[in-house]
């Protein structure tokens, strides 16, 4: 009676033991897949913030074309004199 059983449950035991391998590989599988996917969106969100930041932290250009057409209506206006159009472009210019 005992001999019958004996064979029966080794191989029982073996093929558990096959199964549950086979599966702790394929969770592991997993797990590096869906580790690497969330580092890859992590990596993507954080290139986004700091595009963002660059964006917001550089310098907005001046308009000179746009500060000296203005300063020209002024003049044309008669509110800037001729003196005060000069010295004021020169000073946009850097002149």
């Amino acid at each position: 009676m005992f001999g019958r059983r004996g064979p029966g449950l080794v191989r029982a035991a073996a093929t558990t033991a096959v199964v549950a391998g086979t599966a702790g590989a394929v969770r592991h599988r997993q797990d590096q897949k869906y580790a690497a996917q969330d580092q890859a969106a992590y990596d993507q969100q954080m290139a986004a913030q700091q595009q963002m930041a660059a964006q917001q932290a550089a310098p907005a250009e001046p308009d000179y074309a746009a500060e000296l057409e203005r300063l020209a209506q002024l003049k044309n206006q008669g509110i800037l004199s001729e003196e005060e159009f000069e010295a004021k472009k020169k000073q946009i210019l850097g002149i």
